[in-house]
């Protein structure tokens, strides 16, 4: 049998449109490009001729003429074995995907920024993208801090610099490390430990900020702290150092559902009891807390929610839309079985 050698039938055009819609080249632009200036039976007309034809818009030709790629960058300073391990940053991309789904706008990622961050900002001052979402930064980031408004940039949670210029998009941190912290004081624990996030980020000062604040309120001490980078790991290794400091602790409070399965581990290695001995909560609400055995106590975290807001803000910065500056998003106290 030969191969089959006709042409290839051309892609249909913009004007191939407008011929069987009966309409010019002008009006099918606009319709195309949801301009709300056209007559409603001439829209009919132009969008049965699009289907009809299975006409696409030339996305180059869209770009020339706006200006625009149509396309954000999720920027995650983290390396990429650590993103794919965490489900809060899944989860951010399904929000960001749900807005932008309704949009013209695409989505691509760039993770281990600050491996090379001559290299990201580059790319993203190239003329690739018309905005960044910036997901899970430090201070002391160099990726983006000087792209010098050359971007619009929405920030997952205040940066800890130059908060007052920045547009961003965060639960309310402290006030949620507060309910934990409360609930942990209600149950009547009085030597109520936290495992801290990092120091150089925003979720890692406001979830210490508001452990300390309601342990003072209690009158309670405030010394048994240790940090971690939000992983499972770091989570074990800072309850190995809290146990290890030989002061009896019968609460504690985590600052991520991920460092609270490390801490899970290292007490029951310790042959304590979770809540008899020490009653733990979390903050997240990811699928680490149900996985646990006992199911966690934790503070719930809307991160799709907060994705999708991002996402929107974002869009509504490059074009040119009226944006408020902060986005605050309200947490929940989930109880389960370890508080």
């Amino acid at each position: 049998m030969s191969a089959d050698t006709s042409p290839a039938r051309p892609a249909p055009t913009l004007e191939m449109v407008a011929a069987l819609a009966g309409v010019s080249r002008a009006t099918v632009s606009r319709v195309v490009n949801g301009s709300p200036s056209v007559d409603p039976d001439l829209v009919h007309s132009v969008e049965k001729a699009v289907r009809t034809l299975n006409y696409v818009p030339n996305r180059a030709a869209r770009t020339l003429a706006s200006r625009r790629t149509y396309t954000v960058t999720l920027l995650v300073p983290e390396s990429t074995s650590k993103v794919f391990a965490d489900p809060f940053f899944a989860t951010v991309v399904e929000g960001v995907a749900r807005y932008l789904n309704t949009t013209e706008y695409m989505l691509n990622m760039v993770t281990s920024s600050e491996a090379n961050p001559e290299k990201t900002r580059r790319y993203l001052l190239g003329g690739n993208v018309d905005g960044v979402l910036v997901v899970s930064h430090h201070t002391g980031d160099d990726s983006w801090a000087r792209l010098d408004g050359s971007l619009p940039l929405v920030f997952a949670g205040r940066p800890l610099v130059n908060a007052d210029d920045s547009y961003f998009v965060e639960v309310d941190n402290e006030e949620g490390a507060a309910a934990a912290t409360a609930r942990l004081v209600e149950a009547g624990r009085r030597r109520i430990a936290t495992i801290a996030g990092p120091q150089d980020m925003p979720p890692g000062v406001d979830r210490l900020a508001g452990w300390r604040t309601t342990l003072l309120k209690a009158g309670l001490d405030d010394a048994l702290v240790e940090t971690g980078d939000f992983t499972v790991t770091s989570g074990a290794a800072a309850m190995r150092r809290l146990l290890d400091r030989e002061k009896p602790l019968d609460g504690l409070f985590v600052a991520n559902d991920q460092m609270a399965a490390g801490a899970y581990s290292v007490i029951k290695e310790r042959g304590l009891r979770i809540p008899e001995d020490i009653a733990v909560v979390g903050f997240d609400d990811d699928y680490y807390a149900t996985s646990l055995s006992p199911a966690l106590t934790t503070i719930h975290h809307p991160i799709a929610a907060l994705g999708e807001k991002m996402a929107e803000l974002l869009v509504e910065l490059i074009e040119g839309r009226p944006a408020e500056r902060v986005h605050r998003l309200p947490t929940s106290l989930v109880v389960r079985e370890s508080a």
